[in-house]
């Protein structure tokens, strides 16, 4: 049985194996998660600060709030954003933003008036899809070409945080020379970094359950950059989930995965980018008879 929580202390009751198990279950039912055992005392402190915060003594008693209609919709919400806010910075994987670099300076150099779109998948407080604007911005607004980005994300919390666009001042040591200049405005007051507003303008953020990836209306992508985001879920799922994003994507765009999040997948319409640095796929070009590859 679980030990109860003392008021004016800060002790958190212990997630014995049955509420361990029934709480791993609902995330993932929820948000196709897979909790490990390893973060177990994770799962135990989160519940437990914010059990505190809501008057909870018992996982039990929260675990019914939870499912308790509107209002637990809400307070689902917020424990959702306390337990799957990831890391994140500016220009995170130097090859993959380089591989990036590469396809995006091709695009620049096309005769197409198409505007180019990227997609952050798991995109958190932002850096991420800024950093893809910030790649837009040096090479495909110089040779006169439009760019959009869409950071997609389940949790409302960073999504604001992207939103917003400002940074504590020491985020600008990931960022390249290069970007410094054209992605950020001066230091603010306080020490914040705040976007540029060319890159604001030109980029959009929304909450997407990565379960429910078949609703989400964004087609025919140049650049989906999914990295740090399909470790946490069941291979089965990430299979499912790539499928999806397989298909978003435009002919000949790229798909950019984290090293080692799946190496043995493989889709009828994509291409293997063979490098020991990078994982990403490339969308084949319609064919001969004007299809594009079928599954």
């Amino acid at each position: 049985m679980n030990h109860q929580l003392r008021s004016g202390l800060s002790t958190i009751p212990e997630l014995d194996d049955t509420q361990f198990t029934r709480w791993q279950t609902l995330l993932e039912e929820r948000t196709g998660m897979c909790l490990p055992p390893q973060r177990r005392s994770f799962l135990q402190t989160s519940l437990g600060i914010r059990m505190r915060e809501v008057g909870c003594d018992s996982y039990e008693e929260y675990y019914d709030r939870v499912l308790n209609g509107p209002v637990g919709a809400i307070e689902w919400s917020t424990l959702v954003d306390r337990l799957t806010v990831q890391e994140t910075r500016f220009f995170r994987d130097p090859d993959a933003i380089a591989f990036v670099e590469q396809y995006v300076q091709k695009k620049a150099a096309d005769v197409s008036d198409e505007t180019i779109e990227f997609w952050s998948v798991g995109c958190s407080s932002g850096e991420e899809a800024y950093s893809l604007a910030m790649i837009g911005e040096r090479w495909l607004a110089p040779a006169g070409k439009r760019y959009a980005v869409t950071g997609t994300d389940i949790s409302t919390i960073v999504l604001r945080k992207a939103r917003a666009g400002r940074y504590q001042a020491r985020a600008l040591d990931w960022v390249p020379k290069d970007y410094a200049a054209l992605g950020f405005k001066e230091v603010i007051p306080g020490g914040a970094l705040e976007v540029s507003d060319s890159l604001r303008h030109r980029s959009c953020f929304s909450q997407v359950n990565i379960l429910n990836l078949a609703a989400c209306p964004l087609q025919s992508q140049h650049v989906i950059y999914c990295q740090n985001v399909l470790i946490y879920f069941r291979r089965w799922r990430r299979r499912e989930i790539l499928n999806v994003l397989a298909e978003r994507l435009a002919p000949g765009g790229i798909l950019v995965l984290g090293l080692g999040e799946m190496v043995d997948w493989q889709h009828p319409l994509l291409e293997p980018v063979h490098s020991s640095r990078v994982s990403a796929f490339v969308r084949k070009q319609a064919n001969s008879t004007g299809e594009t590859a079928r599954r």
